[in-house]
């Protein structure tokens, strides 16, 4: 599998999204990152291994502590990936809020009451 698709992969699970967002404020250990989840150690082990292996983290060795630590150029690489939708939609709403504003002066020339309607009908007897 090619980085953009480990990358996407590794975020497409809640969880390591929470643990990525935990890390972008400074490395931790994995019971500092267990904490906040309601499962086991095994299991935030598992989506940390996904992570590293899509080089989203990076795994340290300082005596017994194993921090974790956030790498952040495969979510540069998906964001430049991301931009250029990013600026096909951009160009698409623009297009279609021009599309909008012309209708909305059409609806209010054609709304608008002339001299030539405003008159009043005679009554008849």
């Amino acid at each position: 599998m090619d980085r953009l698709s480990l990358t996407f992969s590794a975020l497409a699970d809640p969880t390591r999204r929470a643990i990525l967002a935990r890390l972008s404020t400074g490395a931790a250990s994995v019971n500092e990152i267990a904490a906040p989840f309601a499962m086991s150690l095994p299991a935030i082990s598992k989506h940390l291994k996904v992570l590293e292996r899509a080089q989203l983290i990076a795994r340290g060795k300082e005596a017994q502590w194993r921090p974790c630590e956030l790498k952040a150029e495969p979510l540069r690489e998906a964001d430049a990936w991301l931009q250029q939708y990013r600026q096909m939609w951009e160009e698409r709403f623009d297009r279609l809020d021009a599309y909008l504003m012309e209708l909305q002066a059409k609806s209010v020339e054609v709304s608008a009451p002339s001299a030539k309607t405003t008159r009043t009908r005679k009554k008849r007897p």
